[in-house]
């Protein structure tokens, strides 16, 4: 086995090193659910520290969830828990996970007046007096998306961060300002995890994720919001309803591409293909396995970078 030494010049403990890249060998799946982890004196070997760093870095990682050991046995990989989104529905997570019987936590991390923002916000919005609106998901076992949404300032006058903790923005819209929303278009990329949007959902910098972005409308057509909403790849996963002659999601480029086309090179392997009498005359459903080859490449190709 090669040795795959840490990087002494580095601020960080060695121990935190040592427990960054377990931790991307199980999120990627090299060390799958449920396997045995290397032994000790493996690790000790293959990243040249002591076995108290290794010993470290394992109690990080048993105490934040990501490795099981019970007594007297070895640890093994935990099973990351998975959580399902609709992402052709006007219909935000709350809602949805609400309606699953799940609890999602809302914290608000800011909520500011700003005339700054993305173009594709100021062209949706048709005006660059907004608000914008951060917030952190989580359940139970953290965190799962940072999502930053900029609104229009004079339509949701006097929404206060107090308003939205544990709350559906949507839901707000609709019962304190008389905003349905109901129509929008929404795009998902495959992006690496900037050091602010990685500290927020506690996963390494440059961690691939899962950005879903998009604007909202009124019943009456008004623009009511822009978003962009990073998910956490291991712990979230998009769903897809395809039906027959419609397209309904848009899989945008990464930041600086000029298309989707998959990544030579990448070790992910083609995703399975769906039996024959299901692609035949369905051009959605073909569109929805595309998507998943695309974002699969993706992934892959910014886990190989990191």
């Amino acid at each position: 086995m090669s040795r795959m030494t840490v990087d002494r010049s580095e601020t960080r403990p060695l121990h935190a090193q040592v427990a960054d890249a377990l931790r991307a060998e199980i999120r990627d799946r090299s060390i799958p659910p449920g396997e045995t982890l290397p032994s000790e004196a493996v690790l000790c070997e293959r990243y040249g520290v002591s076995r108290s760093v290794v010993r470290q870095a394992l109690g990080t990682l048993i105490d934040e969830g990501t490795v099981h050991r019970a007594r007297g046995r070895a640890p093994v990989a935990a099973a990351a828990t998975e959580h399902h989104r609709l992402v052709q529905r006007v219909t935000g997570l709350h809602d949805q996970f609400s309606s699953e019987g799940l609890h999602l936590s809302t914290t608000v991390v800011s909520l500011e007046h700003v005339r700054t923002a993305p173009p594709a916000a100021t062209r949706h919005l048709g005006t660059d007096d907004l608000l914008r609106l951060e917030r952190r998901r989580s359940v139970g076992e953290g965190p799962l998306s940072h999502v930053r949404t900029w609104l229009p300032r004079e339509r949701f006058a006097g929404l206060s961060g107090r308003m939205l903790d544990d709350a559906s923005l949507h839901r707000v819209m609709r019962d304190s300002f008389g905003a349905r929303p109901t129509s929008g278009r929404r795009q998902i990329r495959a992006v690496p995890a900037d050091p602010r949007i990685a500290r927020d959902l506690g996963v390494p910098a440059q961690s691939p994720l899962l950005l879903l972005e998009g604007g909202t409308f009124d019943r009456d057509g008004s623009p009511l919001e822009w978003f962009e909403s990073w998910h956490r790849s291991d712990r979230v996963v998009f769903d897809i309803e395809a039906q027959e002659g419609v397209d309904r999601v848009s899989l945008a480029p990464p930041s600086g591409e000029g298309s989707c086309a998959p990544v030579p090179g990448t070790a992910s392997g083609p995703a399975p293909a769906p039996p024959e009498g299901e692609r035949s005359g369905d051009r959605g459903l073909e569109r929805a396995w595309d998507l998943v080859e695309e974002l699969r490449t993706e992934l892959a190709h910014l886990r190989r970078r990191g």
